[in-house]
């Protein structure tokens, strides 16, 4: 009788001592991040410091040059006129330009020791940039294996048949829920962290307003309710593009018909959207992907294109799901852009692309430099008598 070279059992406990050794190497990489930005904080403040006080050596060197200009005029009069000044006031002159001479050299030098100061501080903070950047991208990848781990082979046992299979779609699924936490993560960091900072220092700014000059006070109260509208803003945004409300309560067409407005309003680009639905039974899981291909296909055009004219048409077909969009903007090289992944539109691309692969759809891509760019998607409809 066939018996295995390790029990499911067994190998549950190794991925078990894995997953926890993994997870404290997790919370040292957590730490070393927080501590290499902690480090990057310190020295931007040095920086700024130091970069002030070269500002006020070299407004000094250049005060005391005027001066010592001045006193070497006035040593080269009383020298010449030796007969009209007595050897006091020649003396006084004399040690007024050496005087003023060794302080310069002296402010010069001081100079000199702040901006090598500077350029050291400058190079410490890329290394302890460049360390929080691959901290981050540990981070990140550290993330996938533990999402994989703990998510797809707790129950081995139960998955040993298809377990390639499982890998292949749980490494794209995990690699895209990773990067979308992070997209948000910075969303949040750059819009309303920021804005929530911006309004305690108005608000505090506003308490010591109050008793001094009530009309800053309300120019400060207005500006505040400006960054609260605008956070309030970025929110409804960030909630809007983890999930539209809009596409459970209206269904696909609404919301798409509604984000084209708004795009048009935006970004002044007419869009030509047209509309062949013969069946609305369509999943959600789908209704969701076409949105998000529509979506990041307009912002990337609104970013990059530079067009005056996008045509979206939509249609099922032979239980199939249809999309072309096809903009005459200025175009790119799209293998050059989904190889190296590089920029948010890059970006943008490979996750769409992933995510018509995930539902067995085909992608095609076409753009030259100049000539527009034409995206066609098909997706097979699931059979929803039959879920």
């Amino acid at each position: 009788m066939y018996k295995p070279a390790i029990s499911a059992k067994k190998m549950n406990e190794i991925i078990e001592g894995t997953i926890d050794a993994i997870e404290k190497g997790k919370n040292e990489i957590f730490e070393i991040a927080e501590s290499a930005r902690n480090e990057c904080k310190s020295l931007e403040k040095e920086l700024e410091d130091i970069k002030f006080k070269a500002t006020k050596i070299i407004n000094e060197v250049d005060s005391l040059e005027i001066l010592e200009k001045r006193s070497r005029t006035r040593l080269a009069i009383v020298s010449r006129n030796f007969k009209q000044f007595t050897e006091e006031d020649i003396k006084v002159a004399y040690e007024e330009a050496n005087g003023l001479k060794v302080k310069i050299l002296l402010k010069r030098q001081e100079e000199k020791d702040l901006i090598k100061q500077r350029s050291d501080l400058e190079k410490r903070l890329k290394a302890s940039y460049e360390v929080v950047k691959r901290a981050e991208n540990l981070v990140s990848q550290v993330g996938v294996a533990m999402g994989y781990l703990s998510g797809n082979l707790k129950n081995v046992s139960e998955q040993l048949e298809d377990i390639q299979q499982k890998e292949a779609v749980g490494i794209k699924v995990i690699r895209v829920q990773e990067e979308e936490r992070q997209r948000v993560a910075r969303e949040i960091h750059d819009g309303p962290a920021q804005s929530m900072a911006n309004v305690v220092i108005k608000a505090e700014i506003c308490e010591k307003l109050f008793d001094r000059d009530m009309e800053k006070a309300k120019s400060q109260l207005t500006e505040l309710k400006d960054i609260v509208r605008g956070s309030l803003k970025d929110v409804r945004k960030i909630i809007y593009d983890l999930r539209p409300m809009s596409l459970d309560d209206l269904g696909l067409i609404p919301t798409v018909q509604r984000f084209i407005l708004n795009f048009e309003e935006d970004a002044k680009v007419d869009v030509n959207f047209s509309v062949n639905i013969q069946n609305e039974d369509i999943d959600s899981i789908t209704q969701l992907s076409v949105f998000r291909i529509i979506q990041e296909s307009l912002n990337n055009i609104r970013k990059y294109a530079k067009a005056s004219m996008v045509v979206i048409k939509l249609e099922t077909v032979h239980n199939r799901i249809n999309l072309l969009i096809i903009d005459d903007g200025i175009g790119f090289d799209p293998q050059r852009k989904l190889s190296t992944n590089k920029g948010e539109s890059g970006f943008g691309l490979f996750i769409m692309k992933e995510r018509v692969e995930l539902l067995k759809g085909k992608i095609e891509i076409k753009s030259n430099e100049g000539k527009g760019t034409r995206i066609k998607v098909a997706i097979p409809l699931k059979n929803m008598e039959g879920q």
